[in-house]
């Protein structure tokens, strides 16, 4: 507006534009669109969408990335109390100039440490290799007879130890921290059951492999092929590694802390090549039914074949 005595007085500017280039100098991607920008810092999948317009969270919504931990709207204005209502539905902070403030720090800073390698990016997970030599291999029971009449704790009328296919590969993962960082990378062991599909996850080193077994056994075939244990591993591993992130979200006054699980994308999980291994487990049957007992932990397990 013009001053009475000739001169102009300009605004001072917009908090999304100063909050655009704060965020640039803090490692975030930005992109203009005409509805809204859109920041996202692939490191810790952050993202914050500035709107200097008062478009709805839900339809802003939809400009935020799939993978996105943690989901922020600024508003130029205060948007109202509907507004955040609908944004904390879906687990979205709102932001706005009285608010913004106290919340730069967090938005700016990365959530949690993480380790960089050239260039400051992460390091790129390896995909490991086979656990085995082509061919078959067989784990070593740990668990003999006298053990399982003991473990099974039922009067067993018939033991049969068999061995039941595995397809077993290694992984690399690396998971979120429970802060919305990136935590550090795990090494471990899927196990896919190649009859009825059941899926462990076994740590390195604590099975044994030979080539084949001296006392007597049964042994089952396999009726899973590699390919079909590949879905069946990535679920068990997302499953495994999901952590619980904290979200935090003002509402006025009051900062609610919102508790969301987040599971490793595929960018996160390297998994090796399949070896197909067969475990040992014992059968008992008596007068009560029958019981399944892991020949290597001694843990009474499901059906192995069922």
């Amino acid at each position: 507006m013009d001053h009475p005595g000739g001169s102009r007085v300009s605004r001072p500017p917009a908090p999304s534009s100063l909050l655009g280039r704060l965020l640039d100098a803090a490692g975030y991607r930005l992109e203009h669109r005409p509805e809204a920008t859109v920041a996202v810092r692939s490191r810790d999948h952050r993202a914050v969408v500035i709107s200097a317009s008062a478009r709805s969270p839900a339809a802003l919504d939809a400009l935020f990335p799939p993978d996105a931990v943690r989901k922020t709207i600024v508003y130029d204005e205060d948007p109202g109390g509907v507004a955040r209502a609908v944004a904390a539905d879906r687990g979205i902070e709102v932001l706005d100039p009285s608010t913004l403030g106290p919340a730069l720090g967090e938005i700016l800073l990365p959530a949690a440490p993480e380790t960089p390698g050239a260039g400051g990016a992460l390091p790129p997970l390896e995909r490991p290799l086979a656990i085995a030599p082509e061919g078959r291999r067989t784990v070593r029971p740990r668990i003999g007879r006298a053990a399982a009449e003991s473990l099974a704790g039922v009067d067993g009328t018939r033991y049969t130890l068999a061995l039941v296919p595995f397809r077993v590969a290694a992984y690399e993962a690396r998971p979120a921290s429970p802060h919305g960082g990136t935590g550090g990378v795990v090494r471990q062991l899927v196990a896919v059951n190649a009859v009825n599909r059941r899926t462990e996850i076994w740590e390195e080193g604590d099975r044994e492999l030979v080539g084949a077994l001296d006392v007597p056994h049964e042994e089952m075939a396999p009726q899973l092929s590699e390919s079909q244990a590949v879905p069946l591993a990535l679920e068990a591993i997302r499953r495994r590694h999901t952590v619980h992130v904290d979200h935090t979200e003002q509402h006025g006054g009051a900062l609610v802390i919102e508790t969301r699980r987040v599971a490793p994308t595929s960018d996160d999980i390297r998994l090796g090549p399949f070896s197909l291994l067969y475990v040992p487990y014992w059968y008992v049957e008596g007068s009560e039914g029958r019981v399944v007992l892991d020949a290597v932990t001694g843990r009474r397990a499901a059906g192995a074949a069922e």
